[in-house]
């Protein structure tokens, strides 16, 4: 058996042996790697740098005395830094799994999206979490900035979790029972830190002495940082990050003070960081430099055929998160297809395939060379100067006599018809190629050791077949070939394709599935097989999690796992919440939909199956066991005491911590249940409990159990079903199509929130533009409309009122709440054209945005109306008032003016008209139907324009009151009839 300090020296050599120096852990505490001078000082700058250690890495808030199996206050990274990107990480990376034992062939070895940052360093980069069955052993990133800088060249961070690692190759249940040397224990070992460090952390650590550290170190890192030494400044930076991590462990830190010492820690490595890059050029970089890499040469390639063949480009990239990979696809057969426009080559319709590490479009009948052409070039005007025309001709190579003249929006110009002989396809698809490789682009790019490109994640090979031929694409380091690479376990990884014909079929062959559906219909075809006759998928419910599982694989394997059943007597929630979320399995359930007892997983790829099962089960195994421990331990924990912790997370740094929020909205509820006659005991004793549960610990470590556990522990502490359902439904709609709030406490509840939300981000950091929408505002405007059209005692409140409710610390103004109103309108017109109503009748109800239940009245009533003729005549009439009223036509007029009879019938009329006291069509059609006749004989007896001011005034007067009964009903305007 592998032991633990076997393996650590086992990955060191590896890592010696591709060149990396080894250094020592930091000598004080750190909470990963990352944070040692190895690594945030040495990716900063211009020098090569490649190293390797070991650090142990101290997280106050971990600890848990040594008894959760998986959990620990001091765990051991291993730390390898490559910079700069030595084009082939990954296969590093699985070479050293190799040093150390792992047969990647038999386990399935995935590269899962997991994207880093540290705000408080202001660092941030891409990458992905490597999955070993279904284990997180390794954090793999792509560094992008470190103390607010952005990196060139690009490092590669790979932090291995060693005792994960180790676990999982000696198949322990406990850290503790880790062989952390022959016949000596992990436990053994560090056992007795473990605890006392975790009493320290959590139970003695003093409060007022670690604060003045606190200030002590940050003053000390600003006097070195003024002092010039940069090394010394980042020690007592790290010495402040501990600091505040064991406050922070002790419930010490208020949200005001996170916030602060956040931007305090910050700003001092933002200037560590600068001080590190001067001092270094001073010192002219005694490593040396980066220097970029060459531009790749032009593919030489020679056209063997003169008739229409298949065209095949590839674009080889490292794992794309699956989210990316669907966009991905769009942007290619964006690209592609515009790109094929601009040319003169016939073709025929372009497909797009894509798998995590290939995008692929393939278009067939592609002509061997473009036609002919004569392009007509358009010079200056034939009055022009004859300068100008010598000008034009000398720049074409021509003389004046060559130029014609043609007639441009009826002025005479001189022109020039070019000749153009039409170019080989290889050329002009290489053109082509290199500019749809070029202009992709992803929500969120990175950059690698390419000059150049950026994108998702690294692009590393091309493949580009036009028939037999190469294409001879070229796009900065990167140039086409026959070559493509196959699954990483493949033997040979590589293969030569013989023609664009047979590209897909030779990587169907070598096991990988391009299509999209193909590899779908394979996993749910796969799953549904696996469970019967005892169990089955909800392949409609799971679909999201099909289509994710899906682009996370190339050649798809599902597999069946089980677990105990003891595991039963948690909530379903966290029993799937586990499954999909964190390890993206199917749950199986049976006939009822009670959940049984196993699981599928899909791997990628040939693999062992009776090792990955077994690997997968674990890893759920000690997931549950995690749950578990939290969920007693959360039983056990009085509902006061867990919203009292809500005094420890922050909001946002402006609107203070989740217990503020919480109060917030508690108060709003009740304020608005008041208004509108509907305040309860459930209500008043749910608004005390909103939010409690993000302070407990499962809803700490999932997150997306909010609310589902708020019911699950009120019910557990004695609370009434009522308010424990209110408590539930103060979280629902979670997503678009969630569930909506049953009950009129958990919609008020449900409301308040999310009104709660939208005033205080409006007014600090503003309402979402384009794609970006950090704090899901755009969500919650979309909960509170859909909350208020399903909740018919909420028909009465207006939106906007209730806003202007929503306290908040901080002021809301005036332009704020417009703003905010403006916003609901166009998600409430988006969200009714989605939903298929007419744009017209929807842009006509959209004056009731604030009470969208009344719009969706309106709407119902119009789709009946515009089948009535009353209703058509009624419409007409107040239209036709609508268009003869000049705007700024004062209403009001003097009835003793009019003297026709047509004139003194309408008054009569339109003085008989009681309108509905609420916004109602069919009503209102019937109080007005006896419009109609006497608007019609007005207009045609009385000339409305007289000549008298008095009289035109008057029979102005008139018209505006007939056009105004519709006023505050519909945009009458906006109604196609």
């Amino acid at each position: 058996m592998l032991t633990m300090q076997e393996a650590l020296a086992r990955l060191t050599a590896y890592w010696t042996e591709h060149g990396a120096l080894i250094v020592q852990p930091m000598n004080t505490e750190v909470g990963a790697g990352t944070l040692n001078p190895a690594t945030f000082l040495r990716v900063l700058g211009p020098e090569p740098w490649r190293v390797v250690y070991v650090e142990p890495s101290v997280r106050p808030d971990d600890s848990r005395y040594g008894e959760n199996p998986n959990r620990l206050q001091t765990h051991t990274q291993l730390q390898v830094i490559l910079k700069p990107d030595p084009g082939n990480p990954q296969e590093l990376y699985l070479g050293s799994l190799a040093a150390i034992g792992i047969d990647v062939a038999a386990h399935d070895v995935r590269f899962v999206e997991d994207n880093w940052a540290s705000p408080a360093l202001g660092a941030w980069g891409l990458g992905w979490e490597v999955w070993l069955d279904g284990l997180e052993i390794t954090q793999f990133t792509y560094f992008q900035q470190a103390g607010g800088i952005n990196l060139d060249p690009v490092s590669v961070e790979i932090t291995y979790g060693i005792e994960r690692i180790i676990m999982a190759l000696q198949d322990k249940q406990h850290f503790k029972e880790i062989e952390y040397a022959p016949g000596v224990s992990y436990g053994e070992v560090f056992g007795q830190s473990e605890y006392e460090m975790s009493r320290y952390y959590l139970d003695d650590a003093d409060i007022e002495a670690n604060r003045k550290l606190l200030d002590i170190y940050a003053g000390e890192a600003q006097r070195m940082i003024d002092a010039g030494l940069p090394v010394p400044a980042h020690s007592y930076v790290l010495k402040c990050s501990q600091a505040f991590n064991v406050l922070d462990s002790r419930g010490a830190v208020s949200t005001a003070e996170r916030a602060a010492e956040f931007g305090r820690m910050r700003r001092l490595a933002g200037e560590v960081a600068k001080l590190w890059v001067a001092r270094r050029a001073e010192l002219e970089h005694p490593l040396g430099l980066v220097v970029d890499r060459e531009p790749a040469p032009v593919p030489a390639t020679v056209q063997t055929g003169d008739g229409p063949r298949t065209l095949v480009f590839e674009i080889g990239t490292e794992e794309l998160p699956p989210a990316e990979l669907r966009n991905a696809r769009e942007q290619l057969q964006r690209l592609v297809t515009e790109g094929l426009a601009g040319t003169r080559l016939a073709h025929g319709d372009v497909r797009v395939f894509g798998t995590p590490r290939r995008l692929i479009a393939v278009v067939p009948e592609v002509a061997a060379r473009e036609d002919d052409h004569v392009r007509t070039v358009r010079g200056p005007k034939t009055q022009a100067p004859a300068k100008a025309v010598e000008g034009f001709a000398r720049g074409h190579g021509v003389d004046p006599g060559a130029l014609a003249t043609e007639e441009f929006n009826g002025v005479e110009h001189y022109v020039l018809h070019k000749e153009e002989t039409g170019q080989p396809a290889p050329q002009v698809l290489a053109e082509v190629l290199a500019k749809v490789t070029g202009g992709l682009r992803s929500a969120k790019n990175m950059r690698w050791n390419d000059p150049k490109l950026a994108f998702s994640r690294p692009l590393r090979w091309l493949t580009a077949l036009w028939g037999d031929d190469v294409v001879p694409v070229a796009v900065s380091t990167l140039a086409a070939g026959r070559r493509t690479r196959l699954l990483r376990t493949a033997n040979p990884p590589v293969v030569d394709i013989a023609s664009a014909e047979t590209f897909v079929e030779t990587l169907g062959v070598n096991g990988i599935v391009a299509d999209h559906e193909d590899r779908r219909e394979l996993i749910v075809v796969g799953a549904q097989d696996l469970v019967y006759p005892d169990g089955r998928v909800d392949v409609t419910g799971e679909a999201a999690l099909i289509d994710q599982i899906t682009d996370l694989v190339e050649q798809p394997l599902p597999l069946l796992g089980t677990f105990d059943e003891g595991y039963l007597t948690l909530p379903d929630a966290v029993l799937t919440t586990v499954m999909r979320k964190h390890q993206r399995y199917l749950p199986v359930r049976d006939e009822d939909g009670k959940l049984l007892p196993m699981f599928v997983t899909v791997a990628n790829g040939p693999v062992d199956v009776e090792l990955v099962r077994t690997g997968n089960e674990a890893v759920l195994r000690a997931r549950y066991e995690d749950a578990r421990f939290f969920y007693r331990a959360d039983l056990d924990t009085p509902l006061a005491d867990m919203k009292a912790r809500l005094d420890r997370l922050t909001f946002t740094d402006k609107l203070g911590s989740m217990a503020d929020r919480a109060g917030r909205i508690g108060s709003l509820a009740i304020t608005l249940g008041e208004r509108l006659g509907l305040g309860s005991p459930v209500l008043a004793r749910a608004a005390e409990l909103v939010k409690f549960d993000l302070g407990s610990q499962l809803v700490t470590e999932m997150t997306s159990l909010a609310g589902v556990m708020a019911r699950e522990y009120a019910s557990h502490a004695g609370e009434s079903r009522a308010v424990a359902e209110a408590v539930f439904e103060a979280e629902l709609p979670r997503n678009t199509g969630d569930s909506l709030p049953r009950t009129v406490p958990g919609a008020l509840l449900s409301l308040a929130d999310r009104l709660d939300l939208v005033a205080g981000l409006a007014a600090t950091v503003g309402l979402p533009t384009g794609s970006s929408d950090p704090f899901a505002v755009r969500r919650a405007v979309l909960g509170l409309l859909a909350v208020h059209r399903s909740t018919p005692e909420l028909a009465s409140l207006s939106l906007l009122d209730a806003l202007a409710l929503a306290a908040q610390p901080v002021p809301v103004s005036p332009e704020v709440l417009a703003a905010v109103g403006d916003f609901l309108a166009k998600r409430l017109e988006q969200a009714l054209t989605e939903e298929g109503q007419p744009v017209d009748r929807v842009r006509a109800v959209l004056p009731h945005f604030a009470r969208p239940s009344v719009a969706d009245t309106l709407l119902a009533q119009l789709d009946v109306a515009v089948e009535d003729e009353a209703f058509a005549a009624v419409a007409a009439a107040i239209q036709r008032a609508r268009r003869i009223v000049p705007d700024g036509t004062p209403a009001g007029y003097d009835v003793g003016v009019l003297k026709e009879p047509a004139e003194l019938a309408l008054h009569e009329a339109v003085t008989a008209v009681v309108l509905p006291s609420e916004p109602d069509l069919t009503q209102f059609v019937a109080a007005t139907r006896g419009l109609v006749e006497p608007v019609n004989t007005f207009f045609d007896d009385v000339l409305v324009m007289a000549d008298d001011p008095a009289i035109r005034a008057a029979r102005l007067g008139l018209l505006v009151a007939v056009r105004d009964l519709g006023d505050g009903l519909l945009d009458w305007p906006q109604l196609r009839l």
